[in-house]
């Protein structure tokens, strides 16, 4: 009985969460800011692998959980998440869908952010090496991921269209608290970039990476960005910090393993490109990118701090996406902090939400913390 209760319980709220997918988008983008309360939370949802709803099944589950789990489990899970840490923004670090397995991409795609767009919270998405394995191309995934209910994705900046590789490369400025000192300055800035999927270099086998002109469009949004924030009216030293979210990580997260990385554990290798882009060298250079946070290897879900720069993995969540059994499915947290005194960010923590019947929280951290003068602002 209990058994068929939570069928129906799953089965309705994917029904409910369907529904409220297919609402017609809003043609009004809201300003993110922090909150009265000082804080910015981000919830990082990393690989979903959504397919077809209750009739894909999962991998890598525990016996007992084989016979009634789906798609579905994905679905209340994070419906479970957003309503447990209220986050101000969500994104999806790709492989939103698993393109081999999708009849239908566009339903698939409502279906895998229904729970977001139900919630009314500001959302994004970028996209991994997995979503284009149906029917649409990169290109038109994103198209159509722009034009639904609450989000601030973007197909690719209007300053860059011309020259940028890629599809859903862009920026997101967090201002500050409403009627604090800072409260029309991006206080926060966050960086969206396609990582793409696979090599299209001859004799170059393997996954794709940000390829040099998406390194010169952050170079250049960095840069303005901080005259921006250097400037009249209430000129700020230094720079503000940036996080940047990506899908396939960079070579450099090989630095790390379970006994150095910061917290969190390694259970596989890091499937990167086979070329090193010198995107990591590029972020360390400019300085205001504290942490990158990326997903692509689902049982590895550490943090290492590298040069000043943390690198995360966000940690599996779908459930049609291979796993580890009675290894749970989780979420990355982040929360900036203001600095009551100047207004602006004082600190960036992180943690992880586990899909347990208590939705535990781990490995809570501190990934920055600003000093007494601010941030050393690099060169222009």
């Amino acid at each position: 009985m209990a058994d068929k209760t939570r069928r129906t319980t799953l089965f309705f709220v994917f029904l409910l969460s369907l529904f409220l997918a297919l609402v017609p988008t809003s043609s009004h983008r809201p300003k993110l800011r922090f909150g009265r309360n000082g804080e910015f939370k981000i919830l990082q949802v990393a690989d979903m692998h959504f397919a077809n709803g209750a009739t894909t099944r999962c991998l890598d589950v525990l016996p007992t959980q084989k016979a009634h789990c789906s798609d579905l489990n994905t679905t209340v899970f994070m419906t479970r998440v957003i309503a447990a840490e209220k986050p101000d923004l969500i994104v999806f670090t790709g492989d939103n869908i698993f393109g081999f397995d999708v009849k239908d991409p566009v339903k698939s795609m409502n279906a895998a952010f229904a729970p977001a767009i139900a919630s009314k919270i500001p959302w994004v998405a970028i996209l991994g090496n997995h979503d284009q394995e149906s029917t649409l191309t990169r290109q038109e995934l994103m198209k159509h991921i722009v034009k639904l209910p609450n989000t601030l994705s973007q197909v690719n900046p209007p300053e860059a269209a011309h020259y940028i590789d890629g599809f859903g490369n862009y920026n997101l400025q967090i201002r500050g608290a409403a009627e604090s000192s800072l409260q029309n300055k991006s206080v926060l800035n966050l960086y969206f970039l396609d990582s793409g999927d696979y090599s299209s270099v001859p004799y170059m086998e393997g996954y794709d990476w940000v390829k040099t002109s998406q390194q010169f469009w952050f170079e250049r949004t960095s840069k303005r960005l901080q005259r921006v924030y250097n400037a009249e009216p209430n000129p700020q030293q230094g720079t503000a910090p940036g996080l940047a979210y990506f899908h396939i990580p960079l070579p450099e997260f090989w630095s790390f393993d379970s006994k150095n990385a910061t917290k969190g554990v390694r259970q596989e290798g890091t499937y990167s490109a086979s070329t090193n882009s010198g995107f990591f060298t590029t972020l360390v250079t400019r300085g205001d990118v504290k942490s990158v946070f990326v997903g692509h290897d689902h049982v590895n879900d550490f943090c290492g701090k590298l040069k000043g720069l943390n690198l995360c993995y966000g940690g599996g969540f779908g459930y049609h996406a291979y796993g580890k059994a009675g290894w749970e499915r989780r979420a990355r947290v982040v929360v900036a902090e203001l600095n009551k005194k100047r207004a602006d960010v004082k600190t960036i923590r992180t943690w992880k939400r586990l899909d347990d019947q208590h939705l535990s929280v781990i490995d809570a951290q501190v990934l920055w913390t600003s000093s007494v003068n601010g941030s050393v602002a690099p060169r222009l």
